[in-house]
């Protein structure tokens, strides 16, 4: 038989399942790797991970939900003729066909694709593939841990692997091209212009002298937007702009283009930014109205003059055929100024005084923004990495987390799925858990349009509650976090509120457990401590 059996993955992930030993999962994965055929490597980096495509692609959708699967699992439709056991690329293939089935019919045909392949797996090689399909897999590998598998199979830095892939945005590639070149192959990579890179992330500080002090006595503060972060590529006639979650959004932003190709004076470089939607009196609009401009795709002129857009740049990762993110930040926001119209730059100061620091808070509040961002002026652009390079600074403190399920509403809310289970990613046992329901926050149109969606994400449900693929971000606001017997993280969120639909994020960019327990922490500076605590 050409090929490694997929029934080899399915045994490789109930022993990942097995242990929570980190550096057991690490051996396991490498071993698992080295034994692989170099064409199978990708298929099978990605269906561990529960990715099925790469990050960056695109172009391929399974756009399949629960009633499918559950119709297909229970056995309905075809049977197979070829009793041999199927391999990871011929399972792997299957789903790439089913991805690519659109048109008339296409739902027919994707059915019969997914009959087909689950009628030649057994029960648990089934169960598997459901987890697979619904990025579920629950083996405590995400992308992290599948990082440190790589650079184990290949005996290099973890941190090698790391930038190979917040280049690629391809965790399969990655992996495929470090067992068959090695180290030298990843470290080759660079920035390509038209490949979107995963923004540089910040962490939240409370404290803002301590962040001067951190960066050594004196650091950059920009404004911190309440809007979309985007990438934008350019090289001569050809322009690109990417979202936050690497989406290619250009269509929908035709004034977009216009403003950078007036505002920006080279002709080859990739920025990165915030679009930011504005009423009438120039004021940042709800963060709703401007996700309705990123999802638009008919009518886009309507959309320019109700949601116009501003733009504002705060950082240059390559221009002129020239790469910059290995450069510090003080001379790539020097480059930026020089290409860049004052009027599409990011609001900026640097000091070491506290006062002056404050009063720029102040201005960025005053002017309908979030709060600042603070940045080391020496520090290089690390796509995908949050760290203490950047800090956020937010008068209110809010928490990005992912919906796990929604109860049916009762009153007037009756018909929609309204209370929403809200998770934060466990990073110990690669879990989703839930630390607060809210039904407060969103509109009746929105009540609606979530209802819709969680039903389209659907794994399980009872007479009361749907148990969603954790697919849907929002922002919470929350009066404090409190210590709870009721849920299996033992955090609870008061008076939680959401405040944002987050589209432009996906499940991997919302706040970790350690997260919450790090704001429940912080609660303590300003309030007593009850005796028995964690």
């Amino acid at each position: 038989m050409n090929g490694t059996e997929f029934s080899k993955l399915v045994e490789l992930c109930m022993a990942l399942e097995s242990t929570t030993k980190r550096n057991e999962k690490k051996r396991l994965i490498a071993a698992f790797l080295k034994s692989l055929k170099l064409d199978e490597v990708a298929p099978a980096v990605l269906l561990i991970t529960g990715s099925i495509f790469a990050e960056a692609d695109h172009d391929h959708a399974l756009d399949v939900g629960g009633a499918t699967l559950r119709r297909v699992t229970r056995g309905e439709g075809q049977t197979f003729l070829v009793d041999r056991p199927l391999t990871i690329n011929e399972v792997h293939n299957v789903l790439r066909e089913v991805a690519e089935s659109s048109g008339s019919g296409s739902r027919r045909k994707k059915e019969a694709l997914l009959n087909g392949l689950f009628n030649k797996l057994t029960e648990t090689e089934a169960g598997f593939l459901v987890r697979f399909i619904f990025g579920e897999p629950r083996t405590g590998v995400w992308e992290g841990v599948m990082l440190e598998g790589i650079a184990e199979a290949i005996s290099t830095s973890v941190s090698v692997v790391r930038k190979a892939h917040m280049l690629t945005g391809d965790l399969g590639e990655v992996a495929r091209l470090a067992l068959a070149e090695g180290q030298t192959r990843l470290e080759a990579i660079g920035i390509r212009l038209f490949t979107p890179v995963k923004p540089m992330l910040a962490e939240m500080s409370y404290d803002i002298q301590n962040v001067i002090d951190r960066h050594g006595g004196r650091t950059a503060f920009e404004y911190k937007f309440d809007g979309a972060r985007i990438q934008v590529h350019r090289k001569d006639e050809m322009l690109r702009i990417y979202s936050r979650r690497l989406s290619d959004v250009t269509d929908s932003l035709p004034d977009v283009v216009r403003s950078v190709s007036e505002g920006i004076l080279s002709r080859d470089f990739i920025l990165d930014g915030e679009a930011v939607a504005v009423g009438s009196n120039g004021r940042p609009l709800p963060f709703q109205d401007l996700m309705r401009r990123f999802r638009r795709v008919h009518m886009i002129e309507d959309a320019l003059e109700m949601i116009p857009l501003k733009l504002h740049f705060f950082d240059v990762l390559h221009v002129d055929e020239r790469t910059l993110i290995d450069e510090p930040y003080w001379k790539r926001w020097e480059i930026l100024s020089r290409i860049c119209d004052d009027d599409i730059l990011a609001d900026r100061t640097v000091t070491g005084d506290l006062a002056e620091a404050e009063d720029f808070l102040k201005k960025a509040m005053d002017a309908g923004h979030e709060g600042l961002m603070a940045k080391r002026l020496d520090s290089t652009y690390t796509p995908g990495v949050r760290g203490k390079n950047w800090f956020k600074i937010k008068p209110a403190e809010t928490l990005d987390l992912v919906i796990a399920a929604a109860d049916w509403g009762y009153g007037r809310r009756t018909g929609w799925l309204s209370n929403y289970h809200l998770a934060a990613w466990d990073e110990q046992d690669g879990t989703y858990k839930v630390i607060g329901k809210t039904f407060k926050g969103l509109t009746d149109e929105e009540f609606n349009v979530m209802t819709k969606k969680l039903q389209e994400l659907k794994v399980r449900e009872t007479p009361y509650t749907v148990y969603v693929r954790p697919d849907v971000v929002v922002e919470v606001d929350f009066n404090e976090i409190q210590r709870s017997p009721h849920y299996v993280s033992g955090l609870a969120l008061r008076f939680a509120r959401i405040k944002k639909i987050r589209d432009d994020k996906k499940p991997e960019d919302a706040d970790s457990l350690k997260r919450v327990r790090e704001l429940y922490e912080h609660q303590f500076q300003f309030k007593g401590r009850a005796q028995t605590e964690f």
